[in-house]
C-alpha cells in the first residue's frame, strides 16, 4: 500500500512506527532538528530561522492526522497506485466516516468531481446521543435559558474536520507523483492550487513546482486572436497578489471568486459548505489560480492572469508576503482601520511607495473606488453589494493592466533561495538530467527531421511493412504462392533494413537510462521526458495546427465554388504536406516505445530466419521494460495509430513478460468505441483516474491498453484481478480522409468489440444521423462475433444530453434508439447474410438498463468552466453498473487475452473475418484434450483386450458357453468408472475448464460410444468363437476318443513288453510296428479331407457373375492391373472431349482409380480376416462374397470431373486379382485347419507324445509319473501361446509409452511419419502417404512395432520369457491347488483334472477330456503328481526360454492379435476423408463424426496433381491461402463453371463439409518437399512446375532440417 521513506517522515504524529506514543513536544522538536539536518547544505546560503508553531496548535494537528487515519502511515508516503485501483464506489450523498475521508476525497478528485471536497461527515454516535438526551419533552419553559445559554457539552463538542484540512493533510502525506496527480485534477476542477506551502513544524516554505509540470491551460487573448494552449509553468502572465492584515470581516477568497468566476468557488472561503472555525493547515498557504479568457466580449479580463491568495494574516507570514509582493504585477490588500504606528502599516507603507499598482480594500469603509495616486487605489467594502465591489475592482485591475507591468512566470520562482523547491530532490534532479540529455540530442536536428533521424524504424519502413502484411493476407493475381513468397521476401527485407538501423543514439540512450537508474529515478525520468518532449514540440505544433486550420478553411471555400480550378488541387496538396509535417512533429513517449517495439520485432523476425548470423543485439529485455511501465500505470500502444496495424510480436512479447511478473492474472477487458472527439478518453480517465497517452494537440490514435488493479476488498466480489481498459481512436476521423473509410472503421470496431468483455458505445448527443454509421459498424461487428462464439456485451452512452431528468423524453429517446438498433441490425444482417431481424437476436440487450444518458462535461462555457458534477455522477453510476455486470463474468486470463489479440488481428488481416477466425488457444486446448482422450480410449481398449484374452481361454477350456453384454460391462465396470472419474476431474479441474466445457458432452458421448462399441465387438467376437467351438465339438470328441484309446493301448503294450527287457531301439521298433495299426483302426471310419481346387472355384464363381468367355480370356492378363499407371485403356468416355492421345485420362481421375484399387484391396484383406477358415475350414461362398464386394465397389465409384465408365475388362481383372489373392490366403488357412483336424495328421503329430508314455511305462514308471509328464508335454504349446497373447497387450502399452510416435494422438503419429519420410527421402513412400494415407499409417505402425520388438534393446524378449515363467508358475499353482482339494475331499484323478483345468481356465487353453475315464483310475498319489509336474515342467520352460534368446526368435504369427494390429485399431479407427484440394486428411478422431472435416495445416495442391486449367502447369497454391483470395477455381475441369475460392463450399458435396481456414502459416515442410522432389512430381504426374506454377525462389531456401523443425513447431 505504501512506500517506506526516511525516518523524518514521522513528523506528522508523535509516534514512531511500531513504537509506543511519546510526548508530542519531544517528538516534534526531534523532527524539527532532523528536518534541519537533512536540509542543511542544500541551499547555497543558510535558510532564515523560523518559529515553531504553538505547542497547542501542533497537538491539534496531530489529532487531525489521527482522526484522518494518516498517523498510521506517518513513516510512509501515500502513493498514486494506492488510489489508482478499482475500489468499491463512494456513496457521495451518504455521510462518510472520518477514517474513510481521505479515500473518499481522492476518489472524488480523481473523477474530476469538484464536489469532492464537500464530504458530509458521519456524526459521532456518542455526540448524537448527548444531543438527544438534552432535548426536553416538556412544553414551555424559560426562553432565554433555552435559546441563549449554551450547554456545557456543546461547548466541548468535537468540531468537524475542515474540507481544506483534508486536502492539505493528504498533500503533506503524498509523494511527489500523487501530489502532481492531485494538482492536475484540482486544476481540471477549476480549483486554486497550492503554490507556497509552509512545513507544518519547521515553517520552511515549500514550492511544489513539480506538481505544475503536467497540465496546460488554454485561452484566447483579445490582442492576438490566437488560441494558446500552454503548459502553465511556462506561461508569462500578470500576477495579482491578494493578502490581508489582521482579522477582517470580509472574505478575501470569496471576493476573488467573484472576480474570476462568480458561479464557482475557485478559492475555498468561510461561507462554503462544510467550512468550520477549526481550520488548521491553511494559514500561511499561498494558492494560485488563473483566469483564462475565451476571446468573447463577456470575458472579465482580456488576457490570462494569475491570482495568488495568501491565507491567514500576512503579518504572520512575512516570507510568503515578501515572495508574493516581489513576484506580483499588482498587489491587492484587505485592511481594517489601522493605527499609524501599527506594525502592519509599515508593510503597507512600503507597498504604497513601490512602483507596482496597489489596491487597498478597506473593510470598514463604504466608499467607492478612489484613485489616491497614480497606480494607487482604495475601495470600500463595508455595507456594499458584492457585485458592485467586484465590478469596481475588475475595472481597476484592467486599468492597471493596460500599462506595462512585471510578468509572472511560475518556473522562475524555483530560483528563489528562501524557498524549498520539491524538484531539488535527488531522484527528481537525476531523472531530469537524464531527460535533458535526451532532449539535447533531439535539438541537434530540425523538428521535421527528428522522427526520421532518431526513430527510423517506425516511419516509412514500418508503414510499408504494414501495407505488405495486408497485401500478403489479401492475395491478388494468378499465382497466389508466388505473390505470397514475394510479399514475405519484401517484408523480410524491410525487417532487415529496420534491423540495419538498429538502436539509434536516442533509443540507445533511452534504454541505457532505464537500465542504470533506480525505480524512483526511472519514474521521474519518464515523467520529465514526457514533459520536456511536450515542451519542445508544442510551439511548432501549435503553429502547424493554426496553419492547417487556415489552409483547411481555404480548401472548404474553394470546394463551394463551382469552378474546380487548379488552385483547389494545389491547396489540397499543401494541406496534405501540412498533415505530414504535423505527423512528423508529433513526438511523445508512445513514439519512443513504438520504436523500441519495432527494434524488437525486426530483430526477432530476422534472427528467427537467419540463425547464428554473427554479433546480434540482445533485444530480449525490451519487452520487460514495457511490461514494467504497464504495471506502473503507463498505457501500452495496442494498435499503431499512424500505421493502423497491430505490432503483434511486440504486444504479445510484452504481455508474455506481464504474465511472468504477475502470474497470469484474470482480467476483465473493457473497451470503448465512438466517433472522434466525443470524449471517450475523458470518460475513461474520469472513471478510473487514468491518463491515456495523447500526443500534444492530438486526439487518441490507434488503441491503447492500460491495467487497472482491482482492490483486495473488491476482489472478493469479482472474478478477476485487473480491469484492462482499451481506449481507441475515434471513428470517422477527419485528419486522414483516406483512413476514414468504412473498411477502416469496420476493422477498428470489430477489433475493439472482439477484444472486450464489455464495450462502451460512446455517442455524442441523440442525433440519429450521427449514430447511423457507427451503429451499423457495431452491429455488424456483433453479428460477426456471434458467429465465432465471442459474445461481448455492450452499453450505449449518450454524452452531452441536455434534459436528462425528463423521464418521458428519455423513454421516447430509448424507443427511438431501439428502432434504430433494429434497423441497423437488419442492414448489417443483410450484408453479413444473416437472419437477424432485431438487435436482441444478436446480443442480449436491455433497453431499460443498457442505455445511459450523460450530462454535458462542462458546467458552463470553457475555458473557465469546471466539470459538471452531474457528469461525474453519471460516470460513477456507469462504473457501478459495469462492475455489477462484470461480477457475472469470469474474465480472461492474461494468457487468453494475449492469444485473443493474435487471433483477432490475424483474422482481421483477412477480408472475411468470420470465415477466417482461428482460436489458437482453443486449438492448443483441444489438442491436449485429444491426447487425454487417447489415454482414456487406450485404458478401455487394453482392459477389453485382457477381458477377451481371459474369456477366450475359458471358451477353449469349455468353461464358458454363452457371452452376455452385461457380463462384459461388469468386467469393464472398474476401468470404465476410472475413465469417467478421470474425465470429470480433467474437465472440472483443468485451468482451461471454461474453454473445455464446450466439448465435455461431446467427449462423454465419444467415450460412451467407444465403450458400447468395444462391448459389442467383443461379444460378437467371443460368440463367433463359441459358435466355432460348438461346430468343432464332434471333431474334438473324436480326437479325445482317439487320444484316450492311444493312451490305453500304449499303457497295455508297455506292460506286456516290460518283462522282455528290450533296449531303446527294440522298444522303438515294437512301438512303430503297432502304431500304424492303431491309427488305421482308429481312423478307419473317418472321412478323408478333400484337396482344394481354388482356381476352379474362382473361375466358376466369377463366370456366374460375368461372361464366361471374358473371364477365361482375362485369366492371364489380370496381373497387369497392379502394374499399370495409366487406366485410360480401362475406361470408356461418356463425352469424348476430354480424352485424347495427347493427354489421356486426367491425373485426378488416374489417382481416383488407384485409390479405388487400394480401397478394394483393404476391404478384401478385412473380408479374409473375418472368415474362420483356420478354425472351421474353407467354404466356397467366401470367394463369392469377395467377387460381389469388388463388383459393388466398382459400381459405386464416382468420377471426380471427367465423365467415363469402366470397361468390363476392368471389373473382371480386378475381381480375378482380388479372388486369386484371397484364394492363396484361404489355402494357407485351410491347411492350418487340416493340420489341426485331419485325424491322420493330428494323430501323427501326437506320436512322439505317446511314445514317451509308452517308454515311461516300459521303464517301470508309475502311472502318476507318466500322467504328470503327459500333462506337462501337452501344456508346452498352450503356455507359449498364452505368453505371446499376454505379451501382445503388455507390449502395445509399453510401445505407447516408449515410442514417441505412439505417445500422443493421431496428429502426433502423423508428425513422426512426416519426419521419417523426410529423413528417408523416398518419393514412392511420399506418394503413398499423399494418396493412400491409411495404408501408409498402417505400414508405418507395423514397421515401428517390428523394429521395436526385434531391435537389439527390445524388451519384448524379456517380456515373453517372463510371461512363459509366469504361466509355468500358474500351472504349478493349479497342480498344488488341485492336490490340496482332492486330498481334503478324498477325490480321484478325474476330480484332480477337473480342478486343475478350472484353475487354468483364465490363464491358458488346456483340454483334459482325453485323460479322464479309466485310463487314470490307478493314480492315487497326488503329492507325487505335484512333484512330477514341477520336475517335468522345469525343462519345458527352460526349453521354451532357450528358443527365445534373441529378438529374431520372436514369431509374429504366434500372436493371436499382434501388437501392431492392436495399435492400428487404436490409431486408425478415425476419419480418413481427404481435402478435395490438397488431399490432407481430416484430423477428427471419430470415423463418422458430426460437423465439418478439419485439418490444422493444408498443403500445396500441386502435390496431388491439381493443375491450372488450360495448361500443363501443376498448381502451386495452398488451399488455405487461396480461400482468402478473390480468385476462382473449376470444380469440374471439363466444364467452364467456376466457383469463388471464398465460396468453395458451394462447389459440391465433397467440398461443402470441409472447413478450410484462410491462413498464411503454411508448413515450410511442404515447400521443401515440392522443391526436393520437383522432378519426381513432374515425372509422376507428367506435368511441370512452370508458368503460373513456377516455384518461388524463397521456397528453395528451406533445408530438410528446417522442414523437420517446422513440424515440431506447428504440429
Amino acid at each position: 500500500m505504501a512506500e517506506h521513506k526516511d525516518k523524518s517522515a514521522t513528523k506528522i504524529c508523535g509516534q514512531e512506527p511500531g513504537g509506543k506514543k511519546k510526548s508530542n513536544n519531544f517528538q516534534l522538536q526531534h523532527d524539527c532538528k532532523q528536518r534541519k539536518d537533512v536540509k542543511k547544505g542544500e541551499l547555497e546560503k543558510e535558510p532564515p530561522q523560523y518559529e515553531d508553531k504553538d505547542p497547542i496548535n501542533l497537538e491539534n494537528i496531530n489529532k487531525l492526522f489521527n482522526r484522518l487515519k494518516l498517523s498510521e502511515k506517518s513513516s510512509y508516503k501515500l502513493r498514486s497506485r494506492d488510489f489508482l485501483q478499482v475500489a468499491p464506489s463512494i456513496q457521495r450523498h451518504k455521510p462518510c466516516n472520518e477514517k474513510n475521508l481521505v479515500q473518499t476525497y481522492i476518489q472524488g478528485l480523481l473523477m474530476a468531481d469538484y464536489k469532492a471536497r464537500y464530504i458530509p461527515i458521519e456524526e459521532d454516535k456518542s455526540e448524537a446521543l448527548k444531543t438527544k438526551t438534552m432535548v426536553s419533552d416538556t412544553v414551555g419553559g424559560n426562553a432565554f435559558e433555552k435559546i441563549f445559554k449554551r450547554p456545557a457539552h456543546v461547548a466541548g463538542k468535537i468540531q468537524p474536520i475542515h474540507p481544506m484540512d483534508i486536502q492539505m493533510a493528504v498533500f503533506h502525506c503524498a509523494d511527489s507523483f500523487l501530489r502532481q496527480l492531485m494538482v492536475t485534477k484540482l486544476s481540471q476542477c477549476q480549483y486554486a492550487l497550492p503554490l507556497l506551502v509552509p512545513d507544518l513544524f519547521t515553517q520552511e516554505i515549500g514550492f511544489p513546482l513539480w506538481t505544475f509540470r503536467q497540465f496546460k491551460k488554454s485561452w484566447k487573448s483579445h490582442n492576438e486572436n490566437i488560441i494558446k494552449n500552454q503548459t502553465i509553468y511556462k506561461a508569462e502572465t500578470p500576477m495579482i497578489a491578494f493578502f490581508r492584515f489582521s482579522a477582517v470581516s470580509s472574505s478575501k477568497s470569496e471576493l476573488m471568486n467573484n472576480l474570476i468566476n462568480e458561479r464557482h468557488d475557485t478559492f475555498f472561503h468561510r461561507h462554503c459548505r462544510g467550512s468550520t472555525k477549526s481550520r488548521l493547515l491553511m494559514d500561511g498557504v499561498v494558492e494560485i489560480a488563473w483566469y483564462c479568457p475565451s476571446g468573447e466580449k463577456t470575458d472579465k479580463f482580456p488576457d490570462c492572469i494569475a491570482f495568488c491568495n495568501l491565507h491567514g494574516n500576512a503579518q504572520d507570514n512575512e516570507t510568503q508576503l515578501q515572495i508574493l509582493t516581489e513576484e506580483s504585477s499588482i498587489n491587492v490588500v484587505l485592511l481594517p482601520n489601522l493605527e499609524e504606528r501599527d506594525k502592519s502599516m509599515t508593510i503597507v507603507e512600503k507597498l504604497y511607495n513601490s512602483t507596482k499598482p496597489l489596491i487597498c480594500l478597506l473593510t470598514e469603509e463604504d466608499s467607492v473606488v478612489s484613485k489616491v495616486q497614480e497606480g494607487k487605489y482604495t475601495i470600500g467594502l463595508n455595507k456594499r453589494s458584492r457585485s458592485d465591489v467586484s465590478e469596481e475592482l475588475r475595472e481597476t485591475i484592467n486599468e492597471c493592466l493596460s500599462k506595462s507591468l512585471k510578468v509572472f512566470k511560475l518556473e522562475n520562482m524555483g530560483e528563489r533561495s528562501e524557498i524549498i523547491v520539491d524538484e531539488r530532490d535527488d531522484s527528481c534532479r537525476r531523472g531530469k538530467e537524464a531527460a535533458v540529455q535526451m532532449i539535447r540530442l533531439l535539438k541537434t536536428k530540425e523538428m521535421s527531421k527528428i522522427k526520421e533521424t532518431f526513430l527510423p524504424c517506425q516511419g516509412k519502413l514500418w508503414h510499408d511493412w504494414c501495407l505488405k502484411s495486408k497485401e500478403l493476407h489479401r492475395p491478388q493475381g494468378d499465382n497466389i504462392e508466388m505473390h505470397t513468397s514475394q510479399k514475405q521476401t519484401e517484408m523480410h527485407k524491410i525487417r532487415e533494413q529496420q534491423k540495419e538501423f538498429g538502436l539509434s543514439e536516442f533509443s540507445k540512450m533511452f534504454i541505457e537510462k532505464l537500465n542504470t537508474i533506480n525505480a524512483d529515478e526511472k519514474m521521474y525520468f519518464l515523467k520529465w521526458l514526457g514533459i520536456l518532449l511536450d515542451e519542445y514540440t508544442s510551439k511548432d505544433l501549435c503553429k502547424l495546427h493554426h496553419e492547417y486550420y487556415e489552409k483547411w478553411s481555404k480548401v472548404l471555400d474553394l470546394k463551394k465554388e463551382h469552378d474546380k480550378s487548379e488552385q483547389l488541387t494545389v491547396e489540397q496538396i499543401h494541406l496534405e504536406m501540412l498533415l505530414e509535417k504535423l505527423n512528423a512533429a508529433t513526438f511523445g513517449l508512445e513514439h519512443i516505445l513504438r520504436e523500441i517495439g519495432q527494434i524488437y520485432e525486426s530483430n526477432i523476425s530476422v534472427n528467427k530466419k537467419n540463425k547464428g548470423s554473427g554479433r546480434e543485439l540482445d533485444v530480449r529485455p525490451l519487452p520487460q521494460f514495457a511490461a514494467e511501465l504497464m504495471i506502473s500505470g503507463y498505457p501500452l500502444e495496442l494498435m499503431d495509430g499512424d500505421a493502423a496495424h497491430v505490432p503483434l510480436i511486440w504486444v504479445q512479447a510484452v504481455l508474455g513478460e506481464l504474465i511472468k511478473m504477475l502470474g497470469d492474472p484474470r482480467v476483465f477487458v473493457l473497451s470503448i468505441l465512438g466517433i472522434q472527439s466525443t470524449g471517450k478518453s475523458t470518460m475513461l480517465n474520469a472513471m478510473f483516474g487514468l491518463q491515456f497517452a495523447v500526443s500534444a494537440g492530438r486526439c487518441t490514435k490507434g488503441a491503447f491498453m492500460q491495467l487497472v488493479k482491482v482492490s483486495e476488498e473488491l476482489k472478493k466480489q469479482l472474478n478477476f484481478d485487473y480491469i484492462l481498459v482499451v481506449d481507441t481512436e475515434g471513428l470517422h476521423a477527419l485528419e486522414l480522409p483516406c483512413r476514414s473509410s468504412r473498411h477502416h472503421d469496420n476493422e477498428m470496431a470489430t477489433f475493439v468489440v472482439g477484444l472486450g468483455n464489455m464495450t462502451l458505445i460512446n455517442i455524442f448527443g441523440e442525433n440519429p444521423a450521427e449514430m447511423q454509421d457507427i451503429l451499423q459498424i457495431v452491429v455488424q461487428a456483433f453479428l460477426r462475433m456471434k458467429k465465432v462464439r465471442l459474445n461481448p456485451s455492450c452499453m450505449f452512452v449518450h454524452q452531452n444530453v441536455g434534459d436528462i431528468t425528463a423521464g418521458e423524453k428519455n423513454m421516447v429517446g430509448k424507443k427511438h434508439l431501439q428502432e434504430k438498433l433494429d434497423e441497423m441490425t437488419q442492414l448489417a444482417a443483410k450484408e453479413e447474410v444473416c437472419g437477424a431481424e432485431c438487435f436482441s437476436d444478436v446480443i442480449e440487450f436491455n433497453i431499460k438498463t443498457d442505455v445511459r444518458y450523460f450530462a454535458q462535461l462542462w458546467e458552463g462555457s470553457p475555458p473557465m468552466a469546471p466539470p459538471n458534477p452531474c457528469y461525474s455522477e453519471n460516470v460513477q453510476e456507469l462504473k457501478s453498473t459495469i462492475l455489477s455486470r462484470a461480477s457475472q463474468y469470469k474474465g480472461l486470463t492474461l494468457k487468453q487475452f494475449k492469444e485473443r489479440i493474435g487471433d483477432l488481428w490475424n483474422a482481421l488481416l483477412n477480408e472475411n473475418f468470420v470465415f477466417s477466425f482461428k482460436n489458437t488457444l482453443e486449438i492448443a486446448t483441444y489438442r491436449k484434450l485429444e491426447e487425454e482422450y487417447t489415454k482414456w480410449t487406450w485404458s478401455l481398449r487394453s482392459a477389453m483386450l485382457e477381458i477377451e484374452d481371459k474369456l477366450h481361454n475359458r471358451i477353449n477350456n469349455k468353461q464358458l458357453h454363452k457371452v452376455e453384454s452385461r457380463d462384459l460391462e461388469k468386467e469393464m465396470a472398474e476401468t470404465n468408472e476410472e475413465v469417467k472419474t478421470s474425465m470429470k476431474h480433467y474437465f472440472e479441474e483443468h485451468k482451461e475448464r471454461d474453454t473445455l466445457i464446450q466439448w465435455e458432452l461431446k467427449f462423454q458421448e465419444k467415450i460412451k460410444h467407444l465403450h458400447w462399441e468395444l462391448v459389442r465387438d467383443a461379444k460378437v467376437k467371443l460368440e463367433n468363437i463359441i459358435y466355432q467351438r460348438k461346430a468343432l465339438i464332434k471333431l474334438d470328441g473324436e480326437k479325445t476318443q482317439h487320444e484316450r484309446k492311444l493312451l490305453e493301448k500304449s499303457k497295455e503294450l508297455a506292460l506286456r513288453l516290460k518283462q522282455k527287457g528290450l533296449d531303446g531301439k527294440g522298444l522303438k521298433t515294437q512301438f512303430d510296428s503297432v502304431w500304424e495299426t492303431w491309427v488305421s483302426k482308429l481312423t478307419g471310419d473317418a472321412k478323408p479331407f478333400d484337396d482344394l481346387n481354388l482356381e476352379s472355384d474362382i473361375i466358376t464363381i466369377i463366370s456366374e457373375i460375368h461372361e464366361k468367355a471374358l473371364v477365361r480370356d482375362r485369366l492371364n492378363k489380370y496381373e497387369l492391373i497392379h502394374q499399370i499407371t495409366d487406366f485410360t485403356t480401362y475406361v470408356n468416355p461418356i463425352r469424348k472431349s476430354w480424352i485424347s492421345k495427347a493427354f489421356g485420362l486426367p491425373p485426378e481421375e488416374q489417382e481416383s482409380i488407384k485409390h479405388l484399387l487400394k480401397s478394394i484391396f483393404h476391404k478384401t484383406v478385412d473380408q479374409v480376416r473375418s472368415k474362420p477358415v483356420a478354425k472351421m475350414g474353407y467354404n466356397k461362398s467366401y470367394i463369392q462374397e469377395i467377387a460381389k464386394l469388388v463388383k459393388m465397389n466398382v459400381g459405386n465409384h464416382k468420377c471426380i470431373n471427367a465423365q467415363y465408365e469402366f470397361k468390363k475388362e476392368f471389373t473382371v481383372d480386378l475381381t480375378i486379382s482380388a479372388c486369386k489373392w484371397a484364394g492363396e490366403r484361404f489355402a494357407e488357412l485351410h491347411q492350418e485347419f487340416r493340420n489341426t483336424n485331419d485325424p491322420l495328421i493330428y494323430l501323427e503329430r501326437k506320436k512322439p507324445e505317446y511314445y514317451s508314455v509308452f517308454q515311461g511305462f516300459c521303464k517301470g514308471a508309475k502311472s502318476v509319473t507318466v500322467f504328470g509328464a503327459l500333462i506337462c508335454s501337452e501344456l508346452k504349446t498352450p503356455i507359449l501361446q498364452s505368453a505371446y497373447n499376454k505379451t501382445a497387450n503388455d507390449l502395445a502399452g509399453e510401445m505407447r509409452t516408449n515410442i514417441p510416435a505412439f505417445k500422443g494422438n493421431r496428429s502426433n503419429l502423423e508428425k513422426h511419419i512426416l519426419k521419417a519420410l523426410a529423413e528417408e527421402e523416398n518419393f514412392a513412400k511420399f506418394i503413398q502417404y499423399i494418396h493412400y494415407p491409411r495404408k501408409h499409417f498402417e505400414d508405418f505402425i507395423k514397421a515401428e512395432v517390428k523394429s521395436y520388438i526385434t531391435g537389439q534393446n527390445s524388451s519384448a524378449l524379456a517380456m515373453i520369457n517372463g510371461n512363459i515363467k509366469h504361466k509355468g508358475q500358474c500351472v504349478i499353482t493349479a497342480a498344488e491347488t488341485a492336490t490340496a482339494e482332492v486330498v481334503n475331499k478324498s477325490g480321484d484323478a478325474n476330480m484332480w483334472l477337473e480342478i486343475f483345468s478350472d484353475c487354468l481356465k483364465d490363464e491358458l487353453e488346456y483340454s483334459k477330456e482325453h485323460l479322464t475315464g479309466n485310463c487314470c483310475q490307478d493314480i492315487t498319489d497326488f503329492e507325487l503328481l505335484v512333484e512330477v509336474v514341477k520336475s517335468e515342467l522345469h525343462p519345458i520352460i527352460a526349453e521354451l526360454n532357450r528358443d527365445l534368446t534373441k529378438p529374431s526368435d520372436i514369431k509374429m504369427e504366434i500372436f493371436r492379435e499382434p501388437p501392431d494390429e492392436f495399435l492400428i485399431k487404436h490409431f486408425c479407427q478415425c476419419c480418413w476423408v481427404q481435402c478435395p484440394f490438397c488431399k490432407v486428411v481430416c484430423v477428427n478422431t471419430m470415423e463418422d463424426h458430426l460437423g465439418d472435416h478439419i485439418a490444422p495445416f493444408h498443403r500445396n495442391c500441386g502435390m496431388r496433381g491439381m493443375i491450372y486449367k488450360g495448361t500443363n502447369n501443376l498448381c502451386l497454391e495452398f488451399c488455405t491461402s487461396s480461400v482468402a483470395s478473390d480468385k476462382y477455381f473449376y470444380p469440374d475441369i471439363q466444364k467452364d463453371d467456376t466457383v469463388l475460392w471464398k465460396e468453395y463450399r458451394t462447389a459440391g458435396p465433397e467440398f461443402e463439409n470441409w472447413s478450410i481456414t484462410p491462413d498464411l502459416s503454411e508448413l515450410p515442410y511442404w515447400k521443401w518437399f515440392v522443391c526436393r522432389f520437383q522432378a519426381d512430381l513432374e515425372k509422376y504426374y507428367n506435368k511441370t512446375f512452370s508458368g503460373s506454377g513456377k516455384i518461388p525462389h524463397v521456397w528453395r531456401s528451406y533445408t530438410k532440417e528446417q522442414a523437420i523443425e517446422s513440424l515440431e513447431k506447428y504440429l
